[in-house]
């Protein structure tokens, strides 16, 4: 095992989770918990700064997605000053989002997923991580690395630069895309639509001859949250959400802005982390799922052809009903890649996206205002209220980590009991319950997107609640 370290607290970049697993008198596993250590402090140092500060300050919220926050921020800050960007504004903000989703989809298939399905769950954990990848599948790396510096470069071609962009401001975009870059991004984009079609074939293949073993990791019902456009597409951007049950029947359709009225928060004594549930089923009843397995789910198609030609197999795959195993995320993450490289084709070949006409300036302060996208791993909310100057006096975040903390802890339960052996305890088996973890790609795994391996404490315990066994990695 490697060096613990330790981190006290932990942030929202970079996060610890410890798992402890309890054991039956016969060794088997009765119960495990996932435990998030988050310390979150943005809500209320974001309290007394101006408003329109917020699009610069929230990215510092994650490295890996900072464009979601920096987005999410823009559009709350829009409806606190009552003003509508001009439309090339917002198919420039669709264009940067669509980056987004591209570089971190990407990089969490091929670099975090990746060693898993093709070195598998028992490799050498020496060689089970991106280094691995390289040596062994090479060619798949590489789609992997040319799709997230696509993504990337999409961002620096509006934003300057790769991470923490200055872009989107109150009422607009601070600059103009130009033709140029609009050519460069339209060219590569027909190269990279090949690679994340062959990640496809890859993800695809695995699941069909590893069948029964997707089936018993993780697979349970739930509800599932989502965006989608007024006809039911998929929408990552701008839309109303939509819940449905673990059947597939809608439940509710709102707008972003009554968030409130639908979602609750549930806390649990061993985790830092609030459980978001659907207000009017109750906590636990009201439990739901978000991030590309949800949104593939809410769904009822998808509108560019080829994503939906994906779709429609992924609804088949249970006969319309939502698909429930949990390694199907890594399926429906690059559905979504593929669908964001074609929306971000359509973007550039509007007439519209090389105008200069991208700011509308606000005269005036409403005082409320709630901003809401598909970040790459779910649903994110920002709801800001501003006093009469624009100083923030309340800040409210819900991020996707949230909304799938009781999903990420049943699945951590499930794998627990179906490929844990409490009295031959291996490897193997701490790392499945890792890819449990991991299959939702939580912003607590963020210091995971580096190298390998996430910082996990397991602790299991008897019966009587005296430590059995406990395997540190971090």
């Amino acid at each position: 095992m490697a060096q613990k370290i330790l981190i006290e607290p932990v942030t929202r970049i970079e996060g610890h989770a410890k798992v402890s697993i309890y054991l039956g008198d016969d060794g088997r596993v009765e119960r495990a918990l996932l435990h998030i250590n988050e310390f979150r402090g943005f809500e209320k140092f974001c309290e007394g700064r101006m408003y329109f500060e917020m699009p610069a300050i929230t990215p510092r919220i994650c490295g890996i997605c900072p464009v979601s926050h920096h987005l999410a921020a823009a559009k709350a800050c829009d409806a606190v000053a009552g003003v509508q960007p001009p439309r090339t504004a917002s198919l420039l903000r669709e264009l940067m989002h669509m980056g987004q989703v591209i570089q971190s989809h990407s990089m969490h298939f091929f670099e975090l997923a990746g060693p898993d399905i093709l070195l598998g769950f028992d490799a050498e954990p020496a060689k089970r991580n991106i280094v691995g990848l390289v040596e062994e599948y090479p060619e798949v790396a590489l789609k992997g690395v040319l799709l997230r510096k696509f993504g990337q470069s999409v961002i620096a071609h509006l934003g300057e630069k790769r991470v923490h962009p200055r872009f989107a401001v109150v009422g607009g975009v601070n600059s103009a895309l130009s033709p140029a870059s609009r050519d460069t991004i339209l060219k590569e984009s027909e190269e990279r639509l090949k690679d994340v079609q062959d990640g496809i074939a890859i993800i695809k293949s695995w699941l069909e001859k590893n069948q029964d073993y997707a089936q018993a990791f993780a697979s349970f019902p739930c509800g599932y949250m989502g965006l989608v456009r007024e006809d039911g597409a998929l929408e990552l951007y701008d839309g109303r959400v939509r819940f449905i049950d673990c059947d597939g029947n809608l439940l509710e359709e709102f707008a972003p802005a009554d968030y409130l009225d639908y979602i609750g928060e549930h806390v649990e004594p061993w985790s830092w982390l609030k459980f978001p549930f659907y207000r009017k089923f109750g906590w636990p009843d009201g439990v739901y799922r978000v991030g590309p397995l949800a949104r593939l789910n809410v769904a009822s198609h998808i509108s560019t052809p080829l994503a939906n030609k994906e779709h429609q197999e992924w609804r088949s795959l249970r006969s319309g009903k939502p698909v429930q195993a949990t390694l199907y995320y890594h399926y429906a993450r690059l559905v979504e890649t593929l669908y964001a490289i074609e929306r971000l084709q359509e973007l550039l070949q509007d007439p519209e996206i090389t105008s200069n006409d991208i700011v509308a300036f606000p005269d005036s302060l409403v005082g409320h205002g709630v901003g809401c996208l598909e970040a790459p791993r779910g649903t994110l909310f920002h709801d800001y209220t501003v006093d009469e100057q624009g100083r923030l006096t309340a800040v409210n975040f819900i991020v996707a980590t949230g909304h799938n903390n009781w999903a990420m802890s049943k699945s951590v339960e499930e794998v627990a009991k179906a490929f844990v052996d409490g009295k031959n305890l291996t490897e193997g088996m701490l790392n499945r319950v890792e890819a449990a973890i991991r299959a939702y790609d939580p912003c607590l795994s963020c210091s995971t997107h580096a190298i390998g391996q996430m910082p996990l404490d397991i602790s299991i315990y008897a019966r009587d609640g005296s430590l059995v066994r406990r395997l540190v990695r971090g």
